[in-house]
């Protein structure tokens, strides 16, 4: 099962993307380690990125979570990753969102449209209805992404998460489902 955009084709997250896992952290490094937790040593080897596609692979099976990488139709490379992650039933239905982009489509509108086709297949096929994405204030591309894809300021969290080894605070944003919005 797959979700196609404009530019890319959207596959769970397996096994058999461990090479093109561990190549696309290997080539953005340095471009995500600012927005990112601190990874152990091994953290992103094929090894490790096989194990975890499978966990990624029962995770999805059993609804716990979505991870999806957006694979760019015309050259096979991995262009960006959309998890959706925490997938919590009634009474709440929602999930955290969670999202990068390789290093050289930012600023092409990669990311948009692979979130924006997420979202949409996240809430049509589980019956969300609430999808939660948090971003630390001074990423302003992806809060501003964020707002052109309708989802919506709720709060600050202060020292919300340890990123690149420091506690950082994070604006918290939210969307409702659509289809929920009058219930």
């Amino acid at each position: 099962m797959s979700i196609e955009t404009r530019r890319t084709r959207l596959e769970v997250l397996g096994e058999h993307h461990a090479e093109l896992m561990q190549q696309y952290y290997a080539e953005n490094e340095a471009h995500l380690a600012p927005w990112e937790p601190l990874r152990p040593a091994g953290y992103h080897t094929a090894a490790n990125w096989r194990f975890r596609g499978r966990q990624a692979e029962m995770d999805h099976a059993q609804g716990k979570s979505r991870r999806y990488v957006a694979i760019l139709k015309s050259t096979g490379e991995i262009a960006a990753i959309c998890n959706f992650t925490g997938i919590t039933g009634p009474p709440m239905q929602a999930c955290y969102l969670g999202y990068s982009v390789a290093k050289r489509f930012e600023g092409q509108g990669v990311m948009s449209e692979v979130v924006s086709a997420a979202v949409e297949h996240v809430f049509a096929t589980l019956d969300l209805h609430r999808i939660m994405a948090n971003y630390i204030p001074e990423n302003a591309r992806s809060g501003a992404m964020l707002a052109r894809l309708g989802f919506q300021k709720e709060g600050l969290a202060r020292s919300y998460l340890k990123i690149a080894g420091q506690w950082r605070d994070h604006v918290l944003t939210a969307k409702i489902n659509p289809q929920h919005e009058a219930d």
